[in-house]
């Protein structure tokens, strides 16, 4: 659904994907169901799609179809639910990773950095630890290393202090108490790159979005049948380099043992060399879509 979530690289993701028109498929990141809707559509009447989407605003989106089924989790339990689907194996996973337009556009959610809301910036609205614990419960050397590893921020050690100093003097309830700490110390020409960089930390630290984002790569390969297609779509680098080392590689540190001829086994053949990225028509049309890279590969 367009007013839900736009979804990226709509045509050229699916395409890829798609190659059995029986075959079993997941969508990791229903969302509005865009993909999803484009799945079912290249698909016969012997084909499965499984879906997944933690965030419970995502089932309004339900899609009535047969042989479509959605799951209300976080992808990172891929393996288990399939399973108890009796899945063991699929032709194809995609993964459209970041967060959606809607999220981005209810204040409420407290992941826009345009409007003011709530420190919370769950994904699943269930889960106990928001963005407001973590300003609130966590050292000052626990924030500098968040923010230094998941916002890539200049002086994170600074940004830290400034928040445990003002968090014992003033309640901190909204993004806009937040972003009082620092709209006086940031040159106003820098604010946007450090807001986006400072919520980043803050989500991919609530949500625990970097190990469920291996979690799920290692148990795509798993679940993969040889010949099937891995398609992912990132937003930004800490996600992109994730991919692209377990993609090349099979890992996500270090490199791979080579046999006597310098060789490695490597897990998958890339579709590109380079990452996919949406054209400028797209950007146009959707300027959330600047920042996607796509990557594609096939089990060996």
């Amino acid at each position: 659904m367009r007013e839900y979530h736009n979804p990226v690289l709509l045509h050229p993701s699916v395409e890829a994907l798609v190659k059995n028109k029986e075959g079993i498929y997941v969508d990791c990141t229903f969302g509005g169901g865009g993909h999803s809707r484009l799945i079912l559509e290249k698909l016969n009447s012997e084909g499965k799609l499984f879906a997944f989407d933690q965030d419970s605003d995502a089932y309004n989106n339900q899609i009535e179809d047969p042989r479509f089924t959605l799951i209300p989790q976080n992808f990172r339990y891929l393996k288990n639910f399939l399973r108890f689907y009796k899945i063991e194996n699929v032709d194809g996973i995609l993964a459209d990773l970041g967060v959606s337009s809607h999220q981005f556009d209810v204040p409420e959610r407290g992941f826009s950095t345009r409007f003011e809301g709530p420190l919370d910036m769950r994904m699943n609205i269930q889960q106990s630890l928001t963005a407001k614990e973590v300003l609130y419960t966590y050292s000052e050397e626990q924030l500098k290393e968040i923010f230094y590893l998941y916002g890539e921020l200049q002086r994170p050690g600074k940004i830290a202090h400034l928040i445990v100093e003002n968090r014992e003097e003033k309640e901190l309830e909204t993004t806009g108490d937040l972003k009082q700490i620092f709209d006086k110390i940031i040159p106003q020409y820098k604010q946007n790159k450090f807001y986006a960089q400072l919520f980043q930390a803050l989500r991919i630290e609530v949500n625990d979005e970097l190990n469920a984002l291996k979690e799920l790569l290692v148990q795509s390969y798993d679940l993969l049948m040889p010949g099937g297609v891995l398609v992912f779509i990132s937003y930004h680098s800490l996600e992109d380099r994730l991919v692209k080392k377990f993609l090349k590689t099979g890992l996500f540190e270090g490199e791979p043992e080579r046999d006597i001829y310098g060789n490695w086994n490597k897990p998958f053949d890339l579709v590109s060399s380079k990452a996919i990225i949406p054209d400028e028509d797209e950007i146009n049309d959707n300027p959330r879509a600047r920042s996607a890279k796509m990557r594609i590969a096939i089990k060996r």
